[in-house]
């Protein structure tokens, strides 16, 4: 090599040197597991996996003033991403007419916390929700989060599995100025009848 290509090239392969210092040594056969380790499901899986399946809902708003309001709707949930997520795909027909959403929830086995993100289509919001303490076997409880600095709208949201398992119950909550909470939104799902042709 020329001392005018030796100049050229010794600050490149310097840098790429040092841009690989300290960092662990790749899997041949993953090496993306160097950044993010795998990880599989845990507890919080096979618990969602009792949530699969194709659901009747009946959701029922509750205002701060007024009386209830009730839409039903379809659910079909499925576990997605070798069994580490489960993915629901809602359907209402409501008096403001049909709406959907998408929620997505998965577990942590290091940390015992779940995560969920839902999307519908009555907003552009996203809603970001997380375990605040680690998973007791018998129920999901998950606190609104927000990524921007300042505080968001607070909830609560607590989801059961009922009557051995043909019975999924979600509540979502919200604080009172008394420091209470007051329930907001209840889901109540069973099983979905057969359809015959």
């Amino acid at each position: 090599m020329t001392p005018a290509r030796a100049r050229v090239w010794l600050p490149f392969l310097a840098v790429v040197v040092l841009a690989g210092a300290g960092q662990p040594p790749a899997d041949k056969k993953d090496p993306q597991s160097a950044i993010e380790p795998r990880s599989g499901p845990g507890a919080g899986q096979r618990f969602l996996e009792k949530f699969v399946g194709n659901w009747e809902v009946v959701k029922t708003f509750h205002p701060r003033a007024g009386d209830p309001v009730t839409a039903k709707g379809t659910c079909r949930q499925t576990m997605v991403h070798g069994g580490r997520f489960l993915q629901s795909e809602f359907t209402f027909d409501g008096p403001g007419g049909k709406t959907t959403g998408t929620g997505t929830i998965g577990f942590e086995p290091d940390t015992g916390l779940f995560t969920s993100v839902w999307v519908d289509s009555r907003s552009t919001r996203m809603s970001l929700r997380k375990s605040r303490d680690k998973f007791d076997g018998t129920e999901i409880v998950l606190s609104s989060r927000s990524l921007d600095d300042k505080e968001g709208r607070q909830s609560r949201t607590v989801t059961r599995l009922e009557e051995d398992g043909k019975r999924i119950v979600h509540r979502q909550y919200s604080p009172t100025p008394d420091g209470k909470e007051r329930l907001v939104m209840e889901l109540v799902m069973t099983p979905a009848k057969p359809t015959t042709r």
